[in-house]
């Protein structure tokens, strides 16, 4: 019985010792999030410290959600288990809360589930709310992904515009994952300028109205898998480049110019040869006079051998 008695007094004092260790540690944590009504227990603190996750990034992120007002509750809101999850799929706790906090007090609908899948897809979900609160400014085209500062266009009369224009755009979240990007709102706006100006009758109609352009582009807008709204679209500088239609016009005569030398040259061609041919025929014919002629002392003698002619004078 003593035996007995001494091991479990000896269990519960390593029972003891362990709590003990365990208090130490993470007494502080879990008193800043008692006095932050932040409901972190005891208990998730020490399953935390055997699941790998960061106490310190958990309570820190309850204890902001609690003072922030959001819902902590542990079936529906931001619960302990549900930010232990997203840690563990290696996400961004803070960046998340910090997303939902911003969106929170901009009045931007946006819950955890939806910021955590936007945060494991890859997305900024924090600048994705703050360019939801303050639109983002974006170049097109944008020099640092295309190298080109200038977007080139052809009117109908044939004279070439460069144009470089800045679109204000504002994040839509709900068709963040998935959505086109940045380098995609830049290609389709670049697609309606480029259009807007290729259907102008003249460059002096773009140079005098260019809201012609900004009309077109926003009229287009952006489908629904985008990322992004346009809120405006400004057109910063408008440059008239060469006269595409006319260098077009000229390579064409010139080029219409060696078709026709070269159809003159293959018919003198033809005709060299056809002269060259006449003038064998030519020669054949006089060989075979030549040989014709040849031919005619040789029946003679054969006649005369053959008394079918006589010499004059002579006695049939």
């Amino acid at each position: 019985m003593q035996v007995v008695t001494l091991a479990g007094l000896l269990f519960v004092l390593f029972l003891l010792a362990i709590l003990g260790f365990f208090f130490v540690r993470y007494g502080k944590l879990w008193f800043q999030a008692y006095m932050s009504v932040a409901d972190v227990s005891l208990v998730s603190l020490i399953r935390m410290h055997f699941t790998k996750v960061s106490p310190q990034v958990i309570v820190q992120a309850k204890v902001m959600s609690a003072q922030a007002g959001l819902s902590i509750d542990r079936r529906d809101g931001i619960s302990t288990r549900r930010l232990e999850a997203h840690y563990l799929a290696g996400g961004n706790v803070m960046n998340v809360i910090h997303a939902i906090i911003a969106a929170h007090r901009a009045e931007i609908p946006l819950d955890f589930d939806q910021a955590a899948a936007i945060d494991l897809a890859g997305r900024d979900v924090l600048d994705a709310v703050q360019t939801s609160v303050y639109p983002k400014v974006i170049d097109c085209p944008d020099p640092s992904r295309s190298g080109k500062t200038t977007l080139s266009a052809i009117t109908r009369n044939g004279i070439e515009l460069r144009v470089r224009a800045r679109v204000t755009v504002r994040t839509n979240i709900e068709q963040l994952i998935g959505g086109a990007t940045e380098d995609t709102v830049i290609a389709r706006v670049g697609e309606a300028i480029i259009s807007s100006i290729g259907s102008a009758e003249d460059h002096f109609k773009v140079l005098e109205n260019p809201d012609l352009i900004t009309r077109v582009v926003l009229s287009r807008g952006l489908d629904a898998q985008t990322a992004f709204e346009i809120v405006s679209i400004d057109i910063a500088d408008i440059d008239v480049g060469e006269n595409i239609g006319a260098r077009l016009q000229s390579d064409q005569a010139e080029a219409d110019t060696r078709v026709a030398r070269a159809q003159a040259e293959r018919r003198r061609a033809e005709a060299i040869a056809e002269e060259q041919q006449m003038k064998a025929k030519v020669a054949d014919n006089r060989s075979q006079l030549v040989l014709a002629e040849a031919k005619v002392p040789m029946a003679m003698a054969e006649a005369f051998r053959g008394g079918r002619i006589t010499a004059p004078g002579s006695r049939s």
